[in-house]
């Protein structure tokens, strides 16, 4: 079964968060990861609102977790820690 990364992101440090965005691409897409939305329009409807928006489609909830943990995903986290407040979990669907 399909599982989904879900971000919810306020940017801080553009440059930083552009370094991590590079980095997290080739992890994420070395675990089987999808990008299905990544900082489109976004209309909130309630909540705390995120300037930020992303899913990822993983084929399970184990190659989400798996590329969470990797090293090349916490080297490319590494950048986003100061630059921006983050909500994440990963959600299995199909």
């Amino acid at each position: 079964m399909a599982a989904y990364w879900i971000a919810h992101v306020t940017v801080t440090d553009a440059d930083a968060y552009g370094e991590y965005a590079k980095r997290a691409t080739g992890a994420i897409e070395a675990h089987g990861g999808e990008y299905l939305a990544r900082a489109g329009r976004t209309v909130w409807l309630e909540g705390n609102e995120r300037t930020r928006n992303v899913v990822i489609r993983f084929p399970s909830i184990e190659d989400a977790e798996r590329c969470y943990y990797s090293k090349a995903y916490q080297e490319a986290l590494s950048f986003a820690r100061d630059a921006a407040e983050r909500d994440l979990c990963i959600i299995e669907g199909n």
